[in-house]
């Protein structure tokens, strides 16, 4: 490194551990971050300012007004423009080397994608993306950063080269449109820089092989609550309770099945896992309302010996939710596609939003 380049590394070169050798890595990095939205406004900017040799930035999406409050790369004059151009441009301000790809990541163009990464961070925040990703960074041996941020809380981990990956945590992938957004559901600007400010570590300790990556573990982040914890998982074949038993994946019910059991006067709890304002817009009769950030700590509250069918707007959190309770011993099915699917399927007159 010359004299500037020196000066301007030299907090993070001075680190126990990180030195000459860590700041190296990261100035050899080809990093591929998909995403340039919420998560990736905070993510590139500081994979930038640490000296990453090579940043590619992939999205296919323009700025709008609505992403403003949160995609802190850009103004209110880059409405209309690619993202992925934008971010390319405050980036190579910052003195980064980066490159513009205006595509959007799917099972076919990952692979091109990825090709030549040393490492991969998907900021999406979309499900059919991460999936497509993992099974594309897993099939040429390199890490795959991730994170999502909706609502007020946030999800942080590695899917690592050697293993467990993202489908070891996640394995079955939701259904088109089973996703919720945050159109939908809403997001606090600031949880999308906390999340991607996670990210952008986890980054840069892969790329320089400084600490503890947060590989097995997700790390969660309830905004509201203001509480972080992790989440322990291994390989998708070595899930197992406290006696060693391997544990089922959560079940899904169909919104039509879901009706025929609450009419046949079956003892089972209804858990609404959403927001308290979806509630008051749509809701079903005799649901307990405890959002998925709060049921943690609020499992204490279901009755154990009553089967729970918990339900959310796409069907996406309530799987979450099911997890949640089935580790802590409970009887629970995920009502699939949610109250979006109830409207569609059994009764037109529940609002949809």
């Amino acid at each position: 490194m010359g004299a500037m380049a020196d000066a301007r590394f030299a907090r993070q070169v001075r680190l126990a551990g990180f030195g000459e050798r860590g700041q190296g890595a990261l100035e050899r990095a080809r990093v591929v971050v998909a995403g340039a939205g919420g998560l990736g406004s905070a993510v590139l900017p500081v994979l930038a300012a640490a000296g990453i040799g090579e940043l590619v930035v992939v999205d296919d999406d323009v700025v709008e007004i609505t992403n403003l409050h949160r995609q802190t790369l850009y103004t209110p004059a880059d409405v209309g423009r690619a993202k992925a151009d934008v971010a390319v441009e405050r980036l190579r301000a910052l003195g980064a080397a980066a490159t513009a790809v205006r595509q959007r990541v799917t099972a076919e163009s990952a692979p091109a994608l990825v090709a030549g990464a040393d490492l991969v961070v998907d900021a999406t925040d979309d499900a059919d993306a991460r999936y497509a990703l993992d099974d594309a960074t897993a099939a040429i041996g390199i890490d795959l950063v991730w994170g999502s941020a909706i609502g007020y809380t946030g999800q942080v981990g590695v899917a690592a080269a050697a293993g467990p990956r993202w489908r070891d945590l996640f394995p079955r992938q939701p259904a088109p449109g089973g996703q919720d957004t945050c159109a939908v559901v809403g997001v606090l600007p600031s949880l999308c820089t906390t999340v991607g400010g996670a990210m952008a570590t986890e980054a840069l300790k892969a790329v320089s092989g400084v600490g503890r990556p947060l590989v097995g573990r997700a790390l969660i982040f309830d905004a509201a609550a203001a509480t972080v914890r992790t989440i322990a998982y291994g390989a998708a074949d070595e899930h197992a309770d406290q006696d060693g038993d391997t544990m089922a994946e959560p079940e899904e019910i169909s919104p039509s099945e879901t009706d025929a059991l609450l009419r046949s006067g079956a003892d089972v709890t209804l858990l609404d896992v959403r927001e308290p304002w979806e509630a008051e817009i749509a809701a079903l009769p005799g649901a307990v309302l405890i959002p998925l950030g709060e049921l943690p700590q609020r499992v204490g509250e279901l009755d154990p010996d009553r089967e729970v069918v918990a339900y959310c707007h796409g069907g996406v959190r309530s799987l979450r939710a099911a997890g949640i309770l089935q580790a802590a011993g409970l009887r629970v099915r995920s009502m699939a596609g949610g109250i979006d699917g109830w409207s569609r399927t059994v009764d037109p007159d529940v609002p949809r939003y």
